[in-house]
């Protein structure tokens, strides 16, 4: 009996990598001629957030809008556009949730202060009830007074 070949296994396991690695969605014909601004494009897109994919950025979305959007980034390039003022344009047309990293400004403070605040919250809420617990417990250790005593033989004889 012969071993099986191992190169068309080789084959086979390098074309599923492939296959399972992301691939970008930006297409040939959406890319700039000038590599300089196409990796600013590049470098802007990472940061945006496909409004229909949710968590992907536009350079991974397939979607209409996605594209939509990595044109309108080129087309602010081209413009003449500086990088602040290309994600300024989208955040004012597409509003801040286009943002995958949103800022800290504004209203946001509240959103990212909601975590660290909700947690030192319950770990003093778990405190106040550990500590009122064990009070209580410590109240109720004491004995009986003669009358509960008495009353509670009376109830366990019958």
């Amino acid at each position: 009996m012969r071993a099986p070949a191992t190169g068309w296994i080789s084959g086979l396991i390098l074309a599923l990598l492939v296959a399972t690695t992301p691939a970008l969605a930006v297409q040939p014909d959406e890319m700039l001629a000038d590599p300089v601004l196409e990796a600013r494009a590049r470098e802007i897109s990472q940061g945006l957030r496909c409004l229909v994919c949710r968590n992907e950025n536009i350079d991974d979305s397939n979607a209409d809008l996605a594209r939509d959007l990595r044109l309108l980034v080129r087309e602010r390039l081209l413009a003449g556009d500086s990088d602040a003022e290309v994600i300024a344009y989208i955040v004012a047309r597409y509003g801040e949730y286009v943002l995958l990293k949103p800022t800290t400004g504004g209203a946001n403070w509240l959103l990212w202060a909601a975590g660290p605040g909700l947690l030192i919250l319950s770990l003093a809420g778990g405190l106040v009830y550990i500590r009122r617990r064990a009070a209580a417990s410590a109240a109720g250790e004491g004995a009986l007074s003669p009358g509960e005593q008495a009353r509670l033989d009376e109830i366990l004889k019958r």
